[in-house]
């Protein structure tokens, strides 16, 4: 499983916002070489979220809204992908023949163990924690 460019630059983008300065697309977009059309529409994605907020007008741009310690990559990364799976058979309300009540689906099992060891990891630290070290 890979995460997507997507996931990817959402990460970097706000990391080049943690120093908390307002910063235009065109700024983030060259700092971190991503494409302005795809910054963008990640970048309203993250302040949908409630990560990021716009600011309007001539001088306006981008500028983080929640403290970094209190966001993590997970945060970031379902906040744009919220379908985060090792496998599409864990996606909710979908149904998998080889695995019922009756008869459980072993390796189902272990995709649920392995999803609950990516969610851990990409919770344990904060974004201050990680940009810090």
């Amino acid at each position: 499983m890979l995460l997507t460019k997507e996931c990817d630059y959402s990460v970097r983008i706000v990391r080049t916002l943690s120093d908390g300065s307002k910063k235009t697309v065109e700024a983030i977009s060259e700092a971190e070489h991503i494409p302005n059309k795809f910054a963008y529409k990640i970048l309203k994605k993250l302040e949908h979220a409630g990560f990021l907020k716009s600011l309007r007008g001539r001088s306006g741009g981008y500028q983080i809204s929640i403290p970094l310690d209190k966001i993590t990559i997970y945060d970031i990364v379902t906040a744009v992908d919220n379908k985060l799976l090792v496998s599409e058979c864990l996606q909710k309300d979908t149904t998998c023949p080889n695995n019922t009540e009756e008869n459980p689906c072993a390796v189902h099992k272990e995709f649920e163990e392995i999803q609950e060891i990516l969610k851990k990891s990409l919770t344990k630290k904060s974004m201050q924690e990680i940009l810090r070290s």
